[in-house]
């Protein structure tokens, strides 16, 4: 059996070579075709890398208000830069390509990284607008919309097919447009937005999460000790497993590129709608004295978008002779993170 199997392979081989010493046109063709397509890849490669710029979001909410025909309600800005993020994650140059299974998008790691980030801003939000933002109280009914869309932006970022992730999240877009047609129809009142300080202060302790990890990750990219902080401030405090007091911290350098752009896509979304947020929660800011501190935090936000010039994301040490692209993120994170800090207690105030 063993010597019949490998009489086949040696056949199938020779038939191999055959084919190749006798079709010199075809072969010619095939390897001309293969350097072509390799040669489109990367040049396809290297223009879908390029991540999108900001966009005005007080003007594009303008626009869509215009090509509706309605005047823009309280909310109405926020949710229609959710939808402008959204569909420009989704149909950006070179489209979506977390879960691109063919070249270049499979070559490619920073921008389906960039994704992440944006799409995790993306849920996150989604999620607050559907439990709090469009909800009076908690015993209040549930937008049927937006209980549509969270959990369709809530699907596998990486399925490539049936569903595909762009498909399901092309339905949360619609969920999404339906609410903001309802939202902006003055005789529509099951579609609400309710912009006040309990409101915008519950999403951003999630940003503020959000942010914390990231800053950590981004920070230990150098490497660094830490002291086992998790049940401080609880003597009776307890956790599942027990861990060492002394840890120490570092990304792997196969990852710090991850990290890094999945920070300027978690910026780049933040930032659209922390602005959409100064429109739609202007008063409440007025009255908490708070909009410069919000301000500050955007400017923290936009300073990461920066072009980075490097070819790649280096990793020097924290006082060494090269760049480390990491800590400078994480510095702008951290400040951000901490701004945030400084807001919710600002809007907790009377």
């Amino acid at each position: 059996m063993k010597g019949q199997l490998q009489n086949k392979i040696l056949d199938m081989r020779e038939r191999l070579q055959d084919w190749w010493t006798d079709g010199g046109v075809v072969r010619s063709a095939v390897l001309l075709g293969l350097v072509v397509y390799l040669l489109v890849c990367i040049v396809l490669g290297f223009l879908w890398s390029s991540e999108p710029d900001m966009f005005p979001v007080r003007e594009r909410a303008m626009q869509r208000a215009e090509a509706m025909g309605v005047e823009p309600v309280v909310g109405f800005t926020t949710t229609a830069t959710l939808m402008e993020v959204t569909a420009t994650l989704l149909n950006k140059q070179g489209g979506y390509l977390s879960n691109d299974v063919f070249p270049p998008g499979l070559w490619l790691d920073n921008i389906p990284n960039w994704e992440y980030g944006v799409l995790i801003q993306v849920r996150d939000f989604t999620r607050a607008l559907r439990k709090d933002f469009s909800r009076s109280q908690s015993q209040s009914t549930e937008d049927k919309d937006l209980s549509v869309a969270e959990p369709q932006l809530h699907f596998d970022n990486n399925s490539w097919a049936v569903p595909s992730s762009e498909a399901e999240y092309e339905r949360g877009l619609k969920a999404l447009d339906n609410y903001l047609h309802r939202l902006a129809d003055p005789k529509e009142p099951t579609a609400q937005f309710y912009a006040r300080a309990d409101n915008l202060r519950q999403w951003l302790f999630d940003v503020e999460t959000r942010l914390g990890s990231l800053s950590q990750r981004l920070s230990a990219s150098v490497g660094k000790r830490r002291l086992n902080t998790d049940l401080a401030g609880d003597s009776a405090a307890s956790q599942s497993t027990p861990a060492d007091y002394d840890q120490e911290v570092k990304t792997p350098w196969t990852q710090l590129d991850d990290v890094f752009y999945e920070a300027r896509g978690t910026a780049w979304a933040l930032s659209h709608i922390l602005r959409a947020i100064e429109v739609d929660f202007r008063d409440v800011l007025d009255k908490k004295n708070a909009l410069v501190s919000l301000r500050q935090i955007i400017r923290e936000l936009e300073a990461t978008q920066e072009p980075l010039w490097a070819p790649m994301i280096l990793n020097g040490s924290g006082f060494g002779l090269f760049a480390n692209h990491s800590l400078v993120m994480a510095s702008y994170i951290s400040r951000a993170n901490a701004a945030i800090l400084d807001l919710r207690e600002l809007l907790s105030q009377g």
